[in-house]
C-alpha cells in the first residue's frame, strides 16, 4: 500500500540485504513435507510431534456448547462436583447449580450413543466427558433431584406453614369478632326496614355479596348512600364499634392466598418425601458409589418425615376451619369458598371506611360553612350605624 511501511521496503529491497540467512539450511529445516496421496486432514500427517489429537464430539455441538458453558459456572474438578451431589452437600452446591445439572443430564439415547463408541474415551470433548462421569453413577438425573428437594424442603415447609397459619388466623379472627357480629345484625335491621311490607322485609339473614351492595342503595335527592347512613348511625350512637375491622388484621394477608394453590404446594412435599423414599429403596442395589448417599438419606428422612405430617394435619385442620368460616356467614364453601369469603369482606372493609372518611368529610365542610355564616353575620352586627343628628347642613 502507497505509503505504508511496506512500500518503503520494496522501493528498498535488495537481494543481498539478508545475507546472513543460510537459504538452503533455512529450506531443510522448515520446508512442508509433501502429503501423500489419500492423505486426509485427520490422519496425522504433516503435524508437529508435540500437537494433541483432536477431540471427537458424539453431542449435539449445541447442546454440547451449553454443557461446557454450564460447567465453567460450577468451578470445580467432575469428580469433586459429584462427590458433594452424592454427599447432598449443600455448601458446595447449591439448587441453581443442581437446577442446571438436572437440565443437563445426558439422555437414555445419548447415554446409549456414549456406550457404543469404541474409541479411546480419553479423546472425547469435554460434555462427553462429563455425560460419562454422570452415567457412573445408576438413576443419577433422580438423585440430582432429590437433592435439590433437600436443599429446597425446609424454605418450603416454613412458607406452606406460615400461609397456613394466616388463613386459620383469619378464620379465627372472623369468627370471633363480636363486633362484626354486631355490624352484620345492623345490616340485616336496616335491610329488613327498607324492605317493610315485603317478603323481603323479614328476612333472617343476608347472602354475603350483599355487603358490597349498600353502596349502591342511595338516598332521595341525596348523595348519601346506604353505606354513608351506616357509618353516620355508628359514629352518632355506637362509635366503639367503628372500628369493627381492627379485629381481623389477618384478613388482607389471607385474602391473596388461594386454598388450591396451598393444597398443592402441600402435595408437592408429600411427593417430594415419597419420591425420596423410592430412591433410597432403589439405591440399596447401588454398591459403594451410593454408599454416602444413601446414609445422608436415611438421616434426611428420619427428620423430615415428623415435618410433614405435622404439616399435613394443619393443612386438613385449616381446611376444615375455612368451611366453617363460609358456614358461620351461611354459605356453602363449595359456592362460596374461602377466597371468596375473604375478597368480599376485605372490599366491604374498603367501601366501609371510604363511606366513613367521606362522611368525616362532610361535617368538617358544613362546621367550616356555617363557621363562615356565623362570622358574616357577626360582622354585619358591628357595621356602625350614622346618626341623622350628627349630619350638618350646608
Amino acid at each position: 500500500m502507497q505509503g505504508s511501511l511496506w512500500a518503503e521496503i520494496q522501493k528498498q529491497a535488495d537481494a543481498n540485504s539478508h545475507s546472513e540467512f543460510d537459504v538452503k539450511e533455512l529450506e531443510s529445516l522448515f520446508a512442508v513435507a509433501p502429503k501423500t496421496k489419500g492423505g486426509s486432514k485427520s490422519d496425522g500427517a504433516g503435524k508437529s510431534l508435540g500437537s494433541k489429537p483432536d477431540k471427537v464430539h458424539l453431542i449435539d455441538i449445541r447442546r454440547a456448547n451449553n454443557t461446557e458453558i454450564m460447567l465453567t459456572k460450577i468451578k470445580m474438578p467432575l469428580p469433586d462436583m459429584m462427590s458433594a451431589a452424592l454427599a447432598l452437600d449443600d455448601s458446595v452446591l447449591d439448587a441453581d447449580q443442581l437446577e442446571n445439572l438436572i437440565k443437563f443430564c445426558p439422555t437414555k439415547e445419548e447415554m446409549e450413543l456414549l456406550k457404543n463408541y469404541s474409541g479411546d474415551k480419553e479423546t472425547l470433548g469435554k460434555c462427553e466427558q462429563f455425560f460419562l462421569e454422570l452415567m457412573k453413577v445408576p438413576r443419577v438425573e433422580s438423585k440430582f433431584r432429590i437433592f435439590a428437594f433437600k436443599i429446597q424442603f425446609q424454605s418450603q415447609i416454613r412458607d406452606v406453614r406460615k400461609n397456613l397459619l394466616t388463613v386459620s388466623s383469619a378464620c379465627e379472627e372472623l369468627r370471633g369478632s363480636e363486633k362484626l357480629k354486631v355490624i352484620m345484625e345492623k345490616i340485616l335491621f336496616l335491610g329488613n326496614k327498607l324492605n317493610q311490607g315485603t317478603p323481603r322485609g323479614q328476612a333472617l339473614g343476608f347472602r354475603l355479596d350483599s355487603l358490597l351492595k349498600l353502596t349502591d342503595t342511595r338516598a332521595n335527592n341525596s348523595r348519601m348512600t346506604l353505606m354513608h347512613f351506616l357509618c353516620k348511625g355508628l359514629a352518632d350512637k355506637s362509635p366503639h364499634l367503628l372500628d369493627f375491622y381492627e379485629d381481623f388484621v389477618s384478613l388482607e394477608a389471607a385474602s391473596k392466598l388461594q386454598l388450591k394453590a396451598l393444597a398443592e404446594e402441600q402435595q408437592a412435599v408429600v411427593k417430594g418425601l415419597q419420591k425420596v423414599e423410592q430412591e433410597l429403596a432403589a439405591s440399596e442395589s447401588d454398591g459403594p458409589v451410593s454408599e454416602v448417599f444413601r446414609k445422608t438419606l436415611k438421616e434426611f428422612i428420619d427428620a423430615s418425615g415428623a415435618d410433614v405430617r405435622s404439616l399435613s394435619a394443619l393443612y386438613a385442620e385449616v381446611g376444615k376451619s375455612a368451611d366453617a368460616l363460609a358456614y358461620y356467614f351461611g354459605e356453602d364453601p363449595a359456592k362460596c369458598p374461602f377466597e371468596q369469603v375473604t375478597s368480599t369482606l376485605l372490599n366491604f372493609v374498603g367501601l366501609y371506611r371510604k363511606a366513613h372518611e367521606e362522611n368525616i368529610k362532610q361535617i368538617e365542610a358544613e362546621k367550616k360553612k356555617a363557621q363562615k355564616e356565623a362570622e358574616k353575620e357577626a360582622n354585619q352586627d358591628r357595621t356602625p350605624v350614622l346618626n341623622p343628628c350628627m349630619l350638618s347642613s350646608s
